[in-house]
């Protein structure tokens, strides 16, 4: 007589996985005139400050000190090693720069900062996050990915292409949507010109002169 084999329960792939909550609050200064969202933070043992693209691999500040500085060492604490994150801080208040990302809750497939293997599982509350910046008429989004999720959230249809940006409602407000290129180093562009395509976006929408 042959054996009947036990059968087993299903593997639900997804237990295998930690859910992460995003582990800092959004940066909405009052006077946020824009609001830059990426997708997730990358895992805390990659992070050199308590802020906003924190992983030193990753040229966002530097992309700012170009912009706004000419200086793509602005934003670089003097060892080299990390960003000064209260003077980023207060750059951003000053400018209106409101900051956070398109998801709120993820987990990671691969265990990285990749996109590729990033499953959003609990998008961000886009029209709580706008209520608390009533002067923001423009997002960024900085990536594919938070881009992607940026138009689900919208119900808009269309992709607005890398440096262009599409008009959307959120509410009774309208928005300007870009899509900026990933200041991650992955992302196949110098940062030269990944500074030159966010000078040109912040001067469109009246971000224009440097800092002194």
């Amino acid at each position: 007589m042959i054996e009947e084999k036990k059968r087993t329960k299903p593997v639900d792939v997804k237990s295998q996985f930690l859910r992460e909550s995003h582990p800092l609050e959004p940066f909405l200064p009052e006077n946020a005139k824009a609001l830059m969202l990426g997708s997730f933070p990358p895992p805390c043992e990659r992070w050199t400050m308590n802020f906003y693209y924190p992983n030193f691999q990753n040229d966002m500040w530097r992309i700012f000190g170009l912009v706004f500085f000419n200086d793509k060492s602005h934003f670089i604490t003097p060892n080299s090693k990390s960003f000064h994150e209260s003077s980023i801080r207060d750059f951003l208040v000053s400018k209106g720069i409101a900051l956070f990302d398109t998801a709120e809750e993820v987990i990671r497939h691969k265990g990285n900062a990749s996109d590729q293997f990033l499953e959003i599982i609990k998008p961000v509350n886009l029209k709580l996050l706008l209520s608390k910046i009533p002067h923001c008429e423009t997002i960024i989004t900085t990536g594919l990915k938070a881009t992607d999720t940026l138009m689900t959230i919208l119900e808009v249809n269309k992709t607005p292409p890398v440096c262009g940006y599409v008009n959307a409602l959120s509410g009774n407000r309208m928005l300007k949507c870009y899509r900026m290129p990933s200041s991650s180093r992955a992302y196949p562009k110098s940062l030269i010109d990944k500074a030159e395509d966010y000078k040109h976006m912040f001067e469109a929408i009246g971000f224009a002169e440097r800092a002194e």
